[in-house]
């Protein structure tokens, strides 16, 4: 069965690229893969927590941001297009990535599973999109690992992906840690809110 354009020009791209020399600044850290344009409003979860923590996205490799921190955005399909999956997966770390997040629903939710494989030791942070996707999701054999978060929450994927690469990134360390007090600032200030104003004047107000 032959290629169609569409696809068979991706995974000219994704070989191409590995086949470059980039210094690593000029390369995405993270990957986000989904396995059909349906998911993007579950996955963009992991697109607003990249970019809250000054990640921007690579739509053209000739001309990426100047950030030094980015990511990538794809639709792969593990069963309508497995030719670009493995292409994604098994040039993934020779194009510069560092830990990819990949989500995908339905019964078979296998992108993450095979990309986890494919990609291999390169680390995959799986987002079942749906309930009835998490058993697909955590369902890898001992030896092939995955890391995965529970139903739709990519933002938290996306969290997981940026301590992986906060270990070597002392800057992204440091934004996760003012990322985590900011959440702890708003509860603080919504917990002495609620009990100077009273449970039923707080409530009221925010209904």
């Amino acid at each position: 069965m032959s290629t169609p354009e569409s696809v068979q020009s991706l995974v000219d791209d994704l070989h191409d690229e590995a086949e470059r020399d980039r210094p690593a600044e000029d390369t995405p850290e993270v990957g986000i893969v989904m396995g059909s344009d349906s998911d993007l409003d579950t996955m963009y979860g992991a697109y607003e927590a990249l970019t809250e923590l000054g990640f921007e996205e690579v739509t053209d490799v000739e001309n990426p941001p100047e950030t030094r921190y980015t990511f990538e955005t794809y639709v792969v399909s593990a069963h309508r297009t497995p030719g670009l999956m493995y292409a994604y997966a098994e040039t993934a770390e020779d194009r510069g990535l560092d830990v990819i997040i990949a989500g995908a629903g339905g019964k078979s939710a296998d992108l993450p599973n095979m990309t986890a494989s494919l990609a291999y030791p390169l680390p995959v942070v799986g987002v079942p999109v749906q309930e009835k996707s998490v058993s697909s999701v955590l369902g890898m054999p001992t030896g092939a690992p995955i890391v995965a978060v529970d139903a739709g929450k990519s933002f938290n994927a996306a969290l997981s992906a940026v301590q992986t690469l906060a270990r070597e990134h002392d800057e992204l360390r440091d934004r996760l840690v003012d990322y985590h007090e900011r959440l702890q600032q708003g509860v603080g200030e919504v917990s002495r809110d609620l009990h100077e104003s009273g449970t039923a004047r707080f409530r009221a107000e925010r209904e």
